[in-house]
């Protein structure tokens, strides 16, 4: 098979969607692998890196969509590469395709073969190729709270933790799934008051065990979340639901009720976000606004501040599918890996998730009758 590297373009975006070393794995195992110059550059993969592992250094991201028969990258494709894509192609990357509608449109009508890492999904429900993303997601939202609550980033004035005589700050996190356990260990460490909601009690069981019942706990409903977010210094929003627009759950009236200098962090932005005063995504270049007296943080590619971290991270999760796709090839891929089936979103011009298709009111076409399966 035939791999293509490109740079990443997306705001602010440093990660890079294959490492040498798994470049070197795929070129030992018959694959020519080309990567687009500088496409590590940001995270300390240099091009001499890459060639001495095998890979061919390209210049353009035209000629690495004219050579590939995959193409892997980290974040959905750019209006700017729409262009570039063959018909018949596969790409594999975050897609969160059920907010980028006109995106679906461009991967019909091209019948590209979109490879979605966030519906490759096990029997037991987890998402492997999620979990990395949001375990490091989860992670940076309390930093990043933390850091936004200072007063020389907009913030009041207050110290995650406290001192001995001043309270610490309250940390109200709404989701208990990957996101929301990494960021309440985080919230822990460091000393604060945490709340985490989730609507479902057996998740609330297990992050408290998980956490040794240094955190409260309550069910998600619009009168706890009333109560709560008046207290809270931090708001995460750690808020999944798999290939399907997340429902706004804090409304504006609940932003206004907030104090004044807090901090909202939507991590859920990916996905459309949690939080009625986010209209659109912000960007790490730009990535707060104020309303109400509010700190709003919406950056749908956090992971992208700790890029190297997250791209070996990310390829740790991930290069075992790539693998199975270059050497066995699509179909036979797909047929011995029941995850990496559910993570075909379109084939052959068709929409092949049925969340998606549902988020979208979009026909829907079932895989098996499609690769006779």
């Amino acid at each position: 098979m035939i791999i293509g590297v490109p740079k990443e373009i997306k705001s602010c975006e440093n990660r890079v969607s294959l490492i040498p070393s798994s470049v070197k794995t795929l070129i030992d195992n018959d694959n020519v692998v080309y990567v687009q110059k500088d496409a590590g550059k940001m995270i300390g993969f240099s091009d001499e890196d890459y060639l001495a592992v095998g890979a061919k250094v390209v210049d353009s991201a035209q000629e690495i969509y004219e050579k590939s028969e995959i193409v892997v990258k980290v974040k959905e494709l750019q209006k700017e590469e729409y262009d570039f894509l063959k018909n018949g192609q596969t790409v594999v990357t975050y897609f969160h395709l059920s907010v980028e509608p006109e995106l679906v449109d461009v991967l019909l009508k091209k019948k590209i073969t979109s490879v979605a890492y966030e519906t490759i999904q096990r029997e037991d429900g987890s998402r492997p190729a999620l979990f990395p993303m949001s375990e490091i997601a989860g992670k940076m939202s309390v930093q990043i709270g933390a850091r936004y609550l200072h007063n020389d980033f907009g913030g009041v004035g207050k110290l995650l933790g406290g001192v001995p005589g001043v309270y610490p700050c309250r940390i109200l996190i709404i989701g208990a799934g990957i996101v929301g356990t990494n960021a309440a260990k985080i919230a822990v460490g460091m000393g604060a008051n945490v709340t985490v909601t989730d609507v479902d009690p057996s998740k609330l069981i297990e992050i408290e065990r998980t956490l040794n019942g240094k955190i409260s706990t309550v069910i998600s409903n619009r009168y706890n979340l009333e109560k709560y977010i008046q207290r809270a210094d931090i708001v995460v929003g750690a808020v999944l639901v798999p290939s399907q627009r997340t429902p706004i759950l804090i409304t504006e009236d609940m932003v206004k009720s907030m104090k004044k200098g807090s901090v909202i962090v939507d991590v859920s932005i990916d996905e459309g976000g949690i939080v009625e005063t986010i209209n659109e995504p912000t960007t790490i270049d730009s990535p707060v606004f104020e309303k109400h007296g509010v700190v709003h943080y919406a950056v749908p590619n956090m992971p992208s501040c700790v890029a190297r971290t997250a791209a070996i991270s990310l390829n740790n999760y991930t290069m075992p599918y790539i693998l199975k796709l270059a050497t066995k090839g699509f179909i036979a891929a797909v047929k011995s890996t029941p995850e990496l089936y559910k993570g075909i979103n379109t084939f052959q011009g068709k929409l092949t998730n049925a969340d998606v298709a549902k988020a979208l009111g979009r026909p829907y076409s079932e895989l098996s009758m499609l690769i006779g399966f």
